[in-house]
């Protein structure tokens, strides 16, 4: 899959450049921001998936970053780092628009997940799946963006390109997609079948097959 873009924004150099490389491994994008005037740049002319944002910034601190993104109609999902770890610190935070909060030191792994959380919950309430620089409408029906005409998908295509792009990194059984997506079906042929007619729609990169296992998400 194309990575999903992530802004972070984070003053500390050897901390930015250690997240950096932590969250390229794990499938993100990354712009880093080193002060809180070029975050609110990089937010308000691009487009990205989830943004971490530091509280101690220079320039324009990250609570009033968060605020004045809000203000101004980003609704990407933000979570904010901090050594702030007071109640009211976190309630200032979140008042301020971010979705969660996490207090230096952390652990990476949690880290991780939630902004994995993060980007789910994003997804599901906007009735969209993350195709890497494309979605999937869930209401339409649709795959859009990319630079590509929309594609339209029968009811059938749209839940197993659903349920592969939530999990990504998670390879399917045939007898578990049968399961979760053709109940009614005889056998996990119904599966490979509807395989084919994604590869057909959306490029043969789309569904991955992992020989011996089943299928994963691949490049939408």
């Amino acid at each position: 899959m194309v990575p999903a873009p992530l802004l972070l924004v984070e003053d500390d150099i050897q901390l930015a450049e250690m997240l950096g490389e932590l969250l390229t491994d794990a499938g993100y994008a990354v712009d880093t921001a080193r002060d809180g005037q070029r975050g609110l740049h990089l937010a308000l002319t691009r487009t990205y998936t989830v943004m971490v944002v530091d509280r101690g910034l220079p320039a324009i601190e990250g609570a009033d970053l968060v605020r004045r993104l809000r203000d101004r109609g980003v609704a990407t999902p933000i979570l904010l780092l901090t050594a702030l770890g007071t109640l009211a610190d976190r309630v200032e935070g979140l008042d301020a628009g971010a979705e969660d909060y996490l207090v230096k030191p952390f652990e990476v792994d949690e880290l991780l997940a939630r902004l994995r959380a993060l980007v789910r919950r994003h997804a599901s309430a906007a009735g969209t799946v993350g195709l890497g620089d494309r979605v999937l409408d869930l209401h339409s029906r649709r795959v859009l963006g990319g630079g590509a005409d929309p594609v339209e998908l029968s009811g059938r295509e749209c839940e197993l390109l659903r349920v592969l792009a939530a999990q990504p990194r998670r390879t399917f059984s045939r007898d578990d997609l049968l399961a979760r997506i053709f109940p009614d079906a005889d056998g996990t042929g119904v599966v490979d079948t509807y395989v084919y007619y994604l590869r057909r729609k959306l490029g043969t990169g789309v569904v991955q097959t992992v020989h011996g296992v089943g299928y994963r998400m691949g490049r939408a």
